[in-house]
């Protein structure tokens, strides 16, 4: 059994239930390349300040570069009683190059190195889903910009309300995940922040330069108090949260896509690789990506409220409770880099029916707004010709026809300022077409909006 790091304190072995218990070196391996990073970042500061000696630098830089070639090939031989990946990684460095090994972790502290090596990894996986959301908005505006004249109904309480274009809708949904984007870009701000220094709580006697090794690891600022950064889970919550936000707005996107693809709705067809059959049922073609997507919005939030139960009873400094932190971000981390990954695969590969889409729209009578505009517009107080067009509305269900389809008698029955003109407003492409003004569904202003949005993500690239 390998020798504890911390045995000097302790007279009997730690019981095997208990290493086990304790030990997070089984999902922990995942800060490797983070716990390696930041080792050489302080090693590199022991030797400017003069604890090391370049020596001595080389021969730890040169040994954790082996142990990271290793970890990558999955040849390390990861151990359960050195606990974790910093003390299996600092075993591993001793063994190899002597008690220079020993001398890495002067000024620092298992508490502030794991804060540190959680924060180089969630800052990389941020940049990452940064990456996959710019990669669906672009595709969003294809598929978008592919259908500015479609024309489907807008609905409210899913009932039809008004048409409006395909294109717009899906607007709708850039606008959604360009605000999580924005989110996330906030987010890592206070991710970037370096506890590396605060070493287990107080700080430390040795006289470091925690502004060189932040330089080093391409941290915009170091903590401003030890006890806080030590403890500090702040930033994997909020990332936590945004990621719940994130995953509610595929969610809702999931199960839009999921009516529509059925036979109650028609509205769109997704390609066979994004679906599957049934055991049983020859004929079925199941949206199962949307629909598994939909379902993994609840592990994420579940994460998030883990974390948020972790913290909420911890006096300051570090408790071992801490350790639980990372499986659920984690978790949500590779949840979503998963889910963006299907979605900006299979959004741009949508064909939407169209011939079913403006069938919809001609039903639940969706141009009676524009008939209150209409009366509106010829001198009728608004709430007086909303009462007319419920009225006419009414005779139509009577009748079974669309507003459109009654004559002009009957709608001067209800109105006499009701002129043969009101036939062109009661066509689907009239009321689009009307909404012409930004945040609008005229064809116009949604080529706008994609026109703005390219831009937008065009700088974003090239950042």
């Amino acid at each position: 059994m390998a020798k504890k790091l911390w045995d000097g304190r302790f007279t009997e072995a730690t019981d095997a239930f208990v290493e086990a218990f304790t030990a997070s070196i089984e999902f922990d391996q995942v800060l490797a390349p983070y716990d390696i990073q930041g080792s050489i970042a302080h090693a590199s500061m022991l030797e400017k300040v003069g604890i090391i000696s370049s020596n001595e630098l080389g021969l730890i830089n040169a040994g954790l570069e082996e142990i990271d070639r290793e970890i990558a090939a999955g040849t390390f031989p990861w151990s359960i009683s050195l606990e974790d990946v910093h003390m299996n990684i600092e075993s591993a460095l001793t063994d190899r190059i002597g008690n220079v090994g020993k001398t890495l972790h002067t000024g620092r502290s298992r508490n502030d190195q794991v804060a540190t090596d959680i924060r180089l990894y969630l800052r990389a996986q941020i940049d990452a889903i940064l990456e996959k959301i710019v990669r669906l908005q672009s595709g969003i505006l294809d598929l978008a910009e592919a259908h500015t004249q479609t024309i489907m109904p807008g609905l409210t309480h899913l009932q039809v309300a008004q048409p409006i274009v395909f294109g717009h809708h899906l607007m709708a949904w850039f606008e959604m995940i360009d605000r999580d984007y924005q989110r996330l870009v906030d987010c890592r701000r206070r991710v970037n922040v370096m506890p590396l220094g605060s070493a287990a709580l107080a700080g430390t006697s040795f006289p470091i330069d925690r502004q060189h090794t932040a330089r080093l690891l391409g941290f915009d600022q170091i903590s401003a108090n030890s006890l806080d950064a030590v403890s500090d889970r702040d930033f994997a919550i909020e990332f936590s949260a945004a990621a719940s936000i994130l995953m509610m707005h595929l969610s809702r996107w999931s199960e839009e896509l999921v009516l529509w693809a059925s036979p109650r709705f028609g509205y769109i067809d997704l390609p066979d690789r994004f679906c599957t059959g049934s055991s049983i049922m020859p004929q079925k073609k199941n949206p199962d990506v949307p629909e598994l997507v939909r379902g993994k919005s609840g592990r994420v939030f579940g994460a998030l409220m883990t974390l948020l139960t972790i913290m909420k009873s911890q006096p300051l400094a570090y408790n071992k409770d801490n350790q639980e932190d990372k499986e659920p971000l984690f978790d949500t981390v590779n949840t979503l880099l998963n889910c963006l990954t299907a979605f900006a695969d299979m959004i741009p590969a949508i064909v939407p029916i169209k011939a079913e889409m403006e069938n919809a729209a001609l039903q639940g009578y969706a141009t009676a707004t524009d008939l209150a505009d209409y009366l509106v517009v010829k001198g009728t107080p608004f709430r007086d010709a909303h009462d007319v067009v419920g009225r006419l509305v009414n005779l139509g269900i009577r009748k079974g026809q669309d507003l459109a389809a009654l004559s002009l008698a009957e709608m001067q029955a209800e109105s006499d300022i009701i002129e043969a003109d009101v036939f062109a407003v009661l066509t689907l492409q009239g009321s689009v077409d009307a909404r012409n003004h930004p945040g609008g569904t005229a064809p116009a202003q949604v080529e706008i909006a994609i026109r703005e949005a390219r831009l937008s993500l065009s700088t974003r690239i090239m950042d």
